[in-house]
C-alpha cells in the first residue's frame, strides 16, 4: 500500500507480526542525515548560519526594568462565612525586545567555549545546564558543542533530588544555572553527594540569589563565576575550537521521569543534525522572510531544543519569553511577551493550547449572546469554506481579529508536541487563532521530530508523515487486537534512522529493552497508518486498560478529548479491570467552573466547596458526556464517575513531571481514598 501524500512502503515483504517499513516519499531511497553536505556536527549549524545571515537578528530577549507590587482583596468562603483577605501580587515591567545578531552570538559562544576550556572542561568532562530557557542557555550549549564537550540537561523545575541525580550519575564537572536556583545548587553540592562538580556559573543579578547560598557554595571549594565574568574570562583567554566527530556524544538529555528516576538519553552530534535536516525539509512552508518564533518551553525538553536548533540553522529570529510574562496578565506598563514580539510561529504542549482555547471562549461568552452566536457562526463557516477562501478572509478580518491581536496579530503556525491534542481544540485554534496547527510526534530517544504534519496535509487526529530522517513500521500487539494486517494497519510504532539514540547513559538493561539489535526503537505507542500515508497515535501500550467486559480503553486518548471540557483544567482518566467504564480525577478550571455553577443557580465563589458538591459533580459529568458524544466516543468510554479537586497539579507537588506529564501513580495515591469510595 502507498499513501498518495504521506509515505511509501519500501523493501521486501514484511516478516510475520511486523508491518512494511515506511519512509517519507521524497527520501524513500535514502534517509536524510544532515541539512547540508558541510553540516557534520552541532557546531557547524551556527558556523553555517553566521556565514549566511551575519548581522541579521538571531536571538531576542527583554530586560526586567522593575517589579510592581499591588494589593488586592480576595473573597472566599470558609464554611458558611464569607471571608475577605488582602494579598500582594507581583507584576513585571519589561523593556522592548533587544536582539543579538548571528555574528554577536558566535562571538559570545566563542568566549563561552574558551572559558570552559580555561576552567578545566574538555571533551572528557560533562557539563550540566540547569537553567530556564534563555539566550544564555543557547550560548552555553553551543559553547560546549564548539569544544566537543558533552552537556547534560536538567529542568529548572527540578528539586534537590532530581538535580542531584542529573549531576551525580554522569559525574558532571561544571554547571550553568540561574541566580534564583543557586540555593538549590548549593544545597546539593554541599551535601557531598556530587564530588565531581568543580565549577558553577550563574546568570542573573546577585539580588536574586538567596541569602547565604554563595557562601555555602564557596565553603565547598567549587569555583563560582557570574555569567558576565565567565564570558569576560573567555575573551581574555581565547582557545581554538575543538570540534568533535559526528558519532561523538553531544548531549545527555534526561527524560522527565514519569515512571521512576529520569533516564539519560544519549544524543550524538549525528543524531541532532539529522533531526535538523529532517525538520527543515518538512517545515519549509514556515520559512518566510517575516518569520519569527517565540520561545518559552523548556530547552531541557528535546522538542524545544530540536526546534530551536532548526530555526537557528534556517535563520528565523527567536524571541525568548517566560510563562509568567507571556500574556498581559502579569505585566505592567508594557505588553506581554507574545504581543510585544509578534511571532509568526509558536510551539506549545496540549496544556498550553487548552488554556488558550478556554481563555478565548471565556472572553467570547463574556461578550454576550449576540457576539457568541456570531463567533460560533464564523468558526463553522470558515471551517466549511477552508483556509484562503473569501469566507475565511472575511471571518479573519471581522470576527477573529481581536483574538489574533491577543497573540500579536501575526501568528500563522502553531506547533503541538509533547502529547496529542483533541480534534476539537486543533480545529478551533486552526480556525480562530492561526492558519494551521501543525502536529508533531517524537520523543527524546528519536531526537523529537519523528513525524510532522505539514500545513499542506492539514487534518485532525493524525501526527503526520515520517520525517525524512527516519523510517517506521507497525508491530503487532496481539493482546489488544492491534495487528499490522488490520484495515487500517495498526500496532506498536517502531522507529529507526540517524536520529535514533544509541541508548541510555549507564543503563545497558534499559537500552536492550528499548532498542533491537538491528536499531529499531520500540516506542510503546500504538499507531495506525491512514489511507493517505499519515500516522495516527491511538495510545500507549501501558495506558491501555482492559475493562470488565474485555474491551480496552485508551487512557491518554480519552484525556486529550475530555481536557477540552471548559470546566477541566487537568484530568487523569483511570480504569479498573473490575469496572465497566473508566472514571476521572479532575482539577477544576476556576473561572469556567464558577461560570458553570452560577449558570445553574449555584454559588461559584468557593472552588473547594464546588469540588465536594454532589450537584456540581453531576453538572461536570453531564459536560463530559456531552463532549464524549461530540467526539463519537463509545458508551464504555464515557465518564460517569468523577473525583474533583480545586488544587493544581505541578512538578513541585510531584503530580506532574517536569515536562508537564501526569504522574499517574502519585495522583492515584493522593486521591486513593476518594477514588475507592466511588469506583469501581
Amino acid at each position: 500500500m502507498r499513501g498518495p501524500d504521506g509515505s511509501a512502503e519500501i523493501g521486501s515483504e514484511a516478516v510475520k507480526g511486523h508491518g512494511r517499513i515506511r519512509r517519507y516519499l521524497q527520501t524513500k531511497e535514502a534517509l536524510t542525515e544532515r541539512p547540508a553536505p558541510h553540516i557534520n556536527v552541532v557546531a557547524d549549524i551556527l558556523a553555517s548560519s553566521v556565514k549566511r545571515f551575519g548581522d541579521r537578528p538571531a536571538l531576542g530577549w527583554r530586560d526586567l526594568l522593575r517589579m510592581h507590587e499591588e494589593e488586592k482583596e480576595v473573597t472566599k468562603k470558609v464554611g458558611n462565612e464569607t471571608v475577605t483577605e488582602t494579598k500582594k501580587w507581583s507584576y513585571f515591567e519589561l523593556s522592548d525586545y533587544k536582539y543579538m545578531s548571528y555574528n554577536e552570538l558566535a562571538s559570545k559562544v566563542k568566549a563561552a567555549a574558551s572559558a570552559l576550556v580555561e576552567t578545566g572542561h574538555s571533551s572528557k568532562t560533562i557539563f550540566n545546564i540547569y537553567a530556564s530557557t534563555s539566550v544564555n542557555w543557547q550560548v552555553m550549549a553551543n559553547g560546549c558543542a564548539s569544544q566537543g564537550i558533552t552537556f547534560a540537561t536538567a529542568y529548572d523545575s527540578l528539586g534537590e533530588d532530581g538535580l542531584q541525580h542529573s549531576l551525580a550519575e554522569p559525574e558532571v564537572y561544571g554547571l550553568f544555572t540561574n541566580a534564583n536556583l543557586v540555593s538549590t545548587v548549593a544545597s546539593v553540592i554541599s551535601s557531598g553527594k556530587t564530588p565531581s562538580v568543580k565549577v558553577v556559573i550563574y546568570d542573573g543579578k546577585d539580588s536574586d540569589v538567596k541569602t547565604g547560598a554563595l557562601d555555602k557554595l564557596a565553603k565547598t571549594g567549587v569555583k563560582v563565576y557570574k555569567f558576565d565574568d565567565f564570558i569576560a574570562l573567555g575573551r581574555e583567554k581565547p582557545h581554538s575550537p575543538n570540534h568533535p566527530q559526528p558519532e561523538d556524544l553531544a548531549c545527555i538529555m534526561y527524560t522527565s521521569g514519569s515512571t521512576g528516576a529520569p533516564k539519560g538519553v544519549l544524543l550524538t552530534n549525528a543524531n541532532i543534525i539529522a533531526a535538523v535536516g529532517g525538520a527543515e525539509t518538512l517545515l519549509h512552508d514556515l520559512i518566510t522572510p517575516d518569520a519569527r518564533y517565540i520561545a518559552f518551553l523548556p530547552l531541557a525538553h528535546i522538542f524545544e531544543m530540536a526546534v530551536e536548533m532548526t530555526l537557528l540553522y534556517v535563520g528565523i529570529p527567536i524571541g525568548y519569553g517566560t510563562v509568567k510574562t507571556l500574556t498581559d496578565t502579569s505585566v505592567r506598563n508594557c505588553a506581554g511577551d507574545i504581543r510585544t514580539f509578534k511571532p509568526t510561529i509558536m510551539c506549545g504542549v496540549p496544556a498550553v493550547w487548552e488554556l488558550i482555547r478556554k481563555g478565548i471562549m471565556a472572553k467570547v461568552k463574556a461578550g454576550g449572546g449576540v457576539k457568541q452566536k456570531l463567533f460560533n457562526y464564523a468558526v463553522n463557516a470558515k471551517m466549511a469554506a477552508g483556509p484562503g477562501t473569501l469566507t475565511a478572509r472575511i471571518a479573519d478580518a471581522v470576527v477573529f481579529k481581536p483574538v489574533k491581536q491577543g497573540t500579536g496579530g501575526a501568528l500563522k503556525y502553531i506547533i503541538n508536541g509533547g502529547a496529542g491534542v483533541s480534534k476539537e481544540t486543533q480545529q478551533f485554534l486552526s480556525t480562530a487563532l492561526c492558519d494551521s496547527m501543525i502536529q508533531g510526534y517524537g520523543m527524546t530517544e528519536t531526537c523529537a521530530l519523528s513525524f510532522i504534519l505539514p500545513p499542506s496535509l492539514l487534518q485532525s487526529g493524525v501526527v503526520g508523515v515520517p520525517c525524512p530522517s527516519i523510517e517506521a513500521k507497525l508491530v503487532d500487539f496481539e493482546e489488544a487486537g492491534y495487528f499490522s494486517t488490520n484495515s487500517p494497519p495498526q500496532g506498536e510504532v517502531w522507529i529507526r534512522g540517524p536520529t535514533v539514540t544509541k541508548g541510555y547513559f549507564q543503563r545497558e538493561d534499559l537500552t536492550k529493552e528499548a532498542i533491537t539489535e538491528d536499531g529499531w526503537f520500540q516506542t510503546g505507542d500504538i499507531g495506525q497508518w491512514n489511507p493517505d500515508g499519515t500516522l495516527s497515535i491511538i495510545d500507549r501500550k501501558k495506558n491501555l486498560v482492559k475493562l470488565q467486559g474485555g474491551e480496552y480503553v485508551a487512557l491518554e486518548r480519552l484525556e486529550s478529548i475530555y481536557k477540552s471540557t471548559p470546566c477541566v483544567a487537568n484530568i487523569a482518566v483511570h480504569a479498573d479491570s473490575n469496572a465497566t467504564r473508566p472514571m476521572a480525577i479532575i482539577v477544576l478550571h476556576e473561572g469556567n467552573s464558577k461560570n458553570l455553577a452560577e449558570a445553574n443557580g449555584m454559588d461559584g465563589s468557593d472552588l473547594e466547596a464546588l469540588a465536594s458538591n454532589k450537584d456540581f459533580k453531576k453538572l461536570v459529568v453531564s459536560e463530559l458526556v456531552a463532549g464524549a458524544k461530540r467526539a463519537n466516543l463509545k458508551p464504555l468510554e464515557q465518564i460517569s464517575v468523577v473525583v474533583l479537586t480545586a488544587h493544581e497539579w505541578t512538578p513541585q507537588n510531584g503530580l506532574l513531571t517536569a515536562a508537564q506529564k501526569l504522574q499517574r501513580k502519585a495522583i492515584l495515591e493522593k486521591y486513593k481514598d476518594e477514588v475507592s469510595a466511588v469506583y469501581p
